[in-house]
């Protein structure tokens, strides 16, 4: 079986996804052969996907338009934007741009990390819907790879604004203390379910309710204070898969303004 960590293990917070895993298969012994390591050396829908996932994180925007997979739990962070099982994104701009609203930001560059985002592409297409009016919003839209490459496209001026998933911007935040000196949140999106743990679909209700228990333990762990704190993690959620038809209902409504794609 593989487990991955993926959605929030920048290089210098390995150290903590590393042994907040380790607590979690410490208490997984009863399931057989569980993941000594994290698998960070396979493409995240490759892991997604595979027949003997354990444990992963993922976005709900694959969740809900091509995955088949069993939602186990969804983390709690404690980041602004967040509220339980909820986050948003911060739409930026850098800290002097003109932009008051998100009107001003029309005609001008946008980076997402992925056309496949929840947080990045499809929360900020469901803001602009309502402005676009049926025409393209953006004068372009640049596809980066990930959160942390938006925000600093936008800090390059290669980019004018990016939503960025509010856990990624906290986390970012912690990291560089001038971040705030240099971008300015000139909005937020609508919320949706946060970033989910899911496993293999076919996996039985014994070992989904091992893993549960196990992430409701490590909450709980005083030994994992300090990992809990550097990834921001309070608490796990059981949010039902259903309730991320939010996701595609945004889509959804998008396209009913004549907004089909963000651009």
């Amino acid at each position: 079986m593989i487990a991955s960590l993926g959605m929030y293990d920048p290089r210098w917070l390995r150290g903590a996804n590393d042994a907040l895993w380790q607590a979690i298969a410490a208490r997984l012994g009863g399931l057989g052969k569980v993941p000594v390591c994290l698998t960070r050396d396979r493409p995240l829908d490759e892991i997604w996907t595979a027949p003997d996932l354990l444990l992963a994180q993922t976005c709900g925007y694959p969740l809900m338009t091509r995955l088949d997979a069993t939602v186990v739990a969804t983390p709690i962070y404690d980041a602004p934007g967040c509220e339980g099982g909820w986050h948003r994104s911060a739409l930026i701009v850098r800290h002097d741009d003109r932009a008051q609203s998100l009107t001003d930001l029309s005609g001008r560059c946008a980076a997402i990390n992925a056309r496949d985002s929840n947080t990045g592409m499809n929360l900020l297409r469901g803001m602009v819907a309502p402005a676009a009016r049926n025409r393209r919003f953006f004068g372009d839209v640049i596809e980066t790879g990930a959160h942390t490459r938006s925000l600093f496209a936008v800090l390059a001026g290669t980019a004018d604004c990016a939503a960025i998933d509010a856990v990624t911007l906290a986390l970012l935040r912690d990291r560089y203390s001038g971040i705030d000196r240099r971008i300015r949140v000139l909005g937020w999106t609508a919320a949706t379910p946060g970033l989910p743990l899911i496993t293999a679909a076919h996996q039985s209700a014994s070992v989904i309710a091992a893993l549960r228990t196990a992430l409701a333990e490590i909450i709980h762990d005083p030994a994992l204070t300090r990992v809990r704190a550097a990834l921001r993690l309070t608490g796990m959620a059981v949010i039902d898969r259903s309730v991320y038809a939010v996701v595609p209902a945004i889509e959804q409504q998008a396209i009913a303004a004549g907004y089909p794609q963000l651009a």
